[in-house]
């Protein structure tokens, strides 16, 4: 059983895939507020972080976030980071994996909202066995 965080504004998502990565065996925590995540994540690191784009206050606080998870924080940085966002469906900028790097977008891997769960629970579990490996 993997610790997975869900970092997301959308509160009725978040409760959702809680469920559906819950109902795969893992726990799960979720964050609305993303300027509290890497405080809270030092206190307990996660094995995987579920991380939206868009919030509220800054339409691009995910990518800030991506960024100070993997560079700013030792103990962080080898947390498996799966964006999963409707940015594309919001401000059709076509992000997608090709955009992943270690610079601006270093997460390691790229979803689409809408998603569906099985597809997410998949990811999931593709990411946490390379981070085991």
């Amino acid at each position: 059983m993997a610790y997975i965080l869900i970092v997301d504004d959308d509160q009725d998502f978040a409760d959702a895939a809680a469920i559906a990565l819950s109902d795969a065996g893992h726990e799960v925590g979720i964050e609305q507020d993303p300027n509290n995540v890497v405080a809270n994540m030092k206190d307990r690191v996660p094995d995987l972080v579920v991380l939206d784009v868009m919030f509220p206050e800054d339409p691009s606080a995910g990518f800030g976030l991506a960024r100070a998870i993997r560079h700013d924080h030792e103990k962080l940085k080898g947390v498996p980071l799966l964006m999963l966002t409707a940015v594309n469906t919001r401000l059709p900028l076509g992000f997608s994996s090709r955009d992943i790097d270690d610079t601006w977008m270093p997460v390691s891997e790229f979803l689409e909202k809408p998603v569906d769960f099985s597809t997410l629970r998949e990811k999931v579990e593709s990411l946490l066995q390379k981070a085991s490996s």
